[in-house]
């Protein structure tokens, strides 16, 4: 048994498309609404030029600084997968640039979110590979461990378990367990339409204080 510190787990099967294809336009601000608006990132920015995140989540936990157990999860990711980053938070050394960045898009992995920084941010912002991170720094990593794969990691205080669905767009990051996909759905769809409903009364000019009322989520 390997010790705590130095474990790599199995993935965790991947997220259904069925599931997937119910998130693909859904906006985060309102998944997090319907959450509760406790669940998600705060400090973390995107970096790429467009395109949606949208996955399931293969997590890393590393020393600050050392990307080296970032390599080895490149042996477990799949077309599709999201490489979830715990760095710390550490803005010191990158966990990433455009080397890392061009391998995992030819391997169709969908994104990455970092926890830390990442560098040659020129080559991510000309890009439409999804990556969201804390800061940017040019100082490169160090490959010495330890670290771990596919188990619980904090992402700017939201937790990730492998096997998540996380979703991102230009608001930021969130990520749920997918027996909870059906029911987060239904309540982002009835969001929808409540928000859809107080812009068309904007644009009528009517005044719409539904939400003044009810206390239900609005932006």
């Amino acid at each position: 048994m390997s010790l705590i510190g130095h474990r790599t787990n199995p993935n965790s099967p991947a997220v259904p498309e069925a599931i997937l294809d119910g998130f693909r336009t859904a906006p985060v601000s309102i998944i997090s609404d319907v959450m509760n608006r406790l669940h998600g990132t705060r400090a973390l920015r995107p970096y790429h030029r467009s395109g949606r995140l949208l996955g399931t989540a293969v997590t890393v936990k590393t020393r600050p600084g050392d990307n080296q157990t970032l390599h080895r999860a490149y042996e477990l990711l799949r077309p599709g997968d999201i490489l979830v980053v715990d760095g710390g938070g550490d803005l010191t050394q990158a966990l990433v640039g455009e080397i890392m960045m061009s391998r995992a898009r030819a391997m169709g992995v969908a994104g990455f979110v970092i926890d830390g920084a990442i560098r040659d941010v020129d080559a991510f912002q000309q890009a439409d590979f999804p990556c969201y991170a804390r800061g940017v720094t040019h100082r490169g990593p160090y490959k010495s461990g330890p670290g771990e794969i596919n188990v619980p990691v904090s992402i700017d205080g939201m937790v990730v378990m492998p096997g998540d669905v996380v979703v991102g767009d230009a608001d930021g990051i969130v990520a749920f367990d997918r027996t909870d996909a059906a029911g987060l759905l239904e309540l982002v769809r009835q969001q929808e339409e409540r928000e859809a409903n107080a812009l068309a009364a904007i644009a009528e000019g009517r005044v719409d204080s539904f939400y003044m009322k009810t206390g239900k989520a609005a932006s």
